[in-house]
């Protein structure tokens, strides 16, 4: 039974040679293991804040890219619109250009109808003018071809003058 029970000497030298190994423990070991445990809490917790701050950093890098996504859609509409606008202005001037060239050109073309039609009515005076007078020249050289009617119309002429 001795084997179940320690002996008191026994207890003795393992109750001072575990205060001492506690004391050596405590006097060497303990404050380096919890410095290097409140080390290694301070290094967990900095990683922890470090996380933090890096997703919330992240919100407001996401907030600020859908802001400027935003504005560049915003930006991207206007120019968009100022483009066809633009367009818009620039058909809206080429028909009034067009239409003023088409108006002018039919003025012309007008004009040039009229002063051409003006030339062949004074060309066919001239010429209705030179046949008539050739006619007259004819007519005339037939009904005076002998002296007597010449004399006869002569005297014709003159009883008209006196009488009037």
């Amino acid at each position: 039974m001795e084997l179940v029970t320690p002996a008191l000497g026994l207890m003795f030298w393992m109750f001072v040679t575990f205060a001492i190994i506690f004391l050596l423990l405590k006097k060497f070991a303990w404050k380096p293991i919890l410095k290097m445990i409140k080390e290694r809490e301070d290094s967990i917790d900095s990683a922890i804040q470090s996380a933090e701050k890096a997703r919330q950093e992240m919100k407001e890098l996401q907030a600020g890219n859908e802001r400027i996504l935003a504005e560049a859609r915003a930006a991207s509409d206007t120019l968009l619109k100022d483009a066809r606008d633009a367009k818009d202005a620039i058909i809206a001037e080429a028909k009034t250009k067009a239409k003023s060239e088409a108006d002018r050109l039919v003025a012309q073309a007008r004009e040039t109808i009229n002063n051409e039609k003006l030339a062949a009515i004074t060309e066919l005076k001239n010429q209705v003018a030179t046949l008539s007078i050739d006619i007259a020249e004819k007519i005339l050289r037939e009904q005076f071809s002998s002296d007597e009617k010449q004399k006869a119309h002569i005297n014709n002429l003159m009883k008209e003058v006196t009488l009037n």
